[in-house]
């Protein structure tokens, strides 16, 4: 549907031109290893200095949209929300909430599934794509990325509205059309971050078993890149890997198996909230929550009440409101007709929560990342 501002008409067609440039010219910049993906990573598609400037306008006071509106914003947004973690709802709050500091008006319409439900998300991107001339904006958290690629591609072809992608950041070469934008964190940033800290604290010759996702890029990342890095500079020994779905059954299911048939293991990586909520139940089930250390992902509410707990130990712990609220920047620049100003991929700050810090400590993270969404654990 793609309303035109009266601010965006004056530089629509010097901003689409802009865009459509940095987008044909892909990469922008090729790290040693490029050959060696299927993706491009931040600093290969990114121009110089955008990042850091949405960083920046996220961070401080909103300023308000320059333009006027005929007529709302329309936003679809489909996205595994039906699932434990509670980033996809705490994102929607941010975005939401930043547009209306920014004096944008706008309606949303949801098409929630679970992670595992790749089907359901395809059904519903095609009914999307199909009636775009109902959305202005479509952002779209994939299932998994290489599942979804498809869906991306199609989305983004459609120029009925802008498609935005979440908790992904790391485009697909082989996509026939970028969408307009990429928002996430970091999950390979975050894993050497965990790494470090996990040294750190717990020294040489560990021995760990993990809870991981579903294969593809963002468990290769948060799992792989976590045990390549405790394996090569730690001597740490895997016992055991558990592909839990994302699920907090998978997590509980994983953590039982590890427990009775791997008590050598005295840390459980898990993947995200959901397999960390699930292992913790399983571990204090057979009272042995005091004995493993557990780490989770992302420093969801959830994650922060089970560290208050003493239940959970570390989690590399995102920003989380950055993602919605970089979204809603990103709506303004279009409207305002500056969207050749924005960063392919937007990520946002992460850094390690965990036991040892003091309440005060663990707030103020939580204050900081949640500032749009709100502290404490989302009622579902």
């Amino acid at each position: 549907m793609k309303i035109l501002t009266t601010t965006a008409l004056t530089a629509v067609l010097l901003s689409c031109a802009a865009f459509a440039d940095g987008h044909s010219a892909l990469p922008l910049n090729e790290l040693p290893d490029i050959a060696d993906r299927d993706y491009w990573v931040p600093d290969e598609v990114n121009a110089e200095g955008k990042l850091e400037a949405l960083q920046e306008v996220v961070g401080s006071e909103a300023i308000a949209f320059a333009g006027t509106q005929e007529a709302p914003v329309q936003i679809a947004l489909i996205y595994p929300s039906a699932d434990t973690s509670d980033f996809w709802a705490r994102n929607y709050l941010a975005l939401t909430k930043r547009l209306d500091q920014l004096g944008i008006t706008y309606e949303t319409t949801e098409f929630a599934s679970r992670q595992i439900e790749h089907s359901l998300q395809s059904t519903y991107a095609s009914q999307v794509e199909q009636d775009a001339d109902l959305y202005d904006y479509v952002i779209f958290g994939p299932s998994e990325l290489a599942i979804q690629a498809d869906n991306i591609d199609k989305l983004a072809a459609n120029e009925g509205f802008s498609t935005y992608v979440w908790a992904f950041h790391t485009p697909l070469k082989d996509l026939k059309t970028q969408p307009d934008a990429w928002f996430d964190f970091s999950s390979a940033a975050g894993a050497l971050t965990m790494c470090e800290y996990m040294l750190g604290r717990l020294g040489e010759g560990v021995t760990m078993a993990m809870n991981r996702g579903i294969p593809g890029i963002t468990d290769n990342q948060r799992s792989g890149d976590f045990k390549a890095c405790v394996e090569e500079k730690g001597g740490w020994t895997t016992a055991y890997e558990h592909y839990g779905e994302y699920q907090s059954e998978g997590g509980f299911e994983g953590t039982s198996l590890i427990m009775q048939a791997y008590p050598e293991a005295t840390i459980i990586h898990n993947a995200n909230t959901a397999m960390a909520m699930g292992s913790v139940e399983a571990q204090v089930a057979m009272g042995k929550e005091k004995e493993i250390f557990s780490t989770g992902w992302g420093g969801t509410g959830l994650e922060l009440d089970a560290i208050r707990r003493g239940e959970l130990d570390a989690t590399p712990m995102r920003m989380g409101d950055d993602v919605g609220a970089a979204t809603a920047e990103a709506i303004k620049a279009d409207l305002e007709g500056r969207a050749d100003e924005l960063p392919l991929v937007f990520l946002g700050r992460i850094t390690v929560a965990h036991d040892q810090m003091s309440a005060e400590e663990i707030d103020g993270l939580e204050q900081e990342a949640f500032r749009f969404s709100g502290v404490g654990a989302l009622s579902r």
